[in-house]
């Protein structure tokens, strides 16, 4: 059996995490949480685009604006 999207990202609980959101814009941080909507909250967050690169601190993402998320040193966790 699959586990739901939020089990895995549960796994990746407190593990460095590279996101690839709607806009094209990439964040990586450390995945604090998340809930059943796949919304995550990152700390020490940075966003990433083709221009420029910026730390964010702590953050809270709306689960509807990820397309992928990554766990750092491993396999994607799953494709939104």
């Amino acid at each position: 059996m699959v586990d739901p999207p939020s089990v895995t990202l549960e796994r990746a609980h407190d593990q460095k995490v590279l996101l690839l959101l709607k806009d094209g814009r990439t964040l990586t941080g450390r995945l604090l949480g998340c809930d059943e909507h796949l919304n995550m909250v990152l700390d020490d967050a940075e966003e990433m685009t083709k221009e420029i690169a910026r730390r964010l601190g702590r953050v809270v993402l709306r689960g509807s604006n990820v397309v992928t998320v990554n766990v750092a040193g491993g396999a994607p966790a799953r494709s939104m």
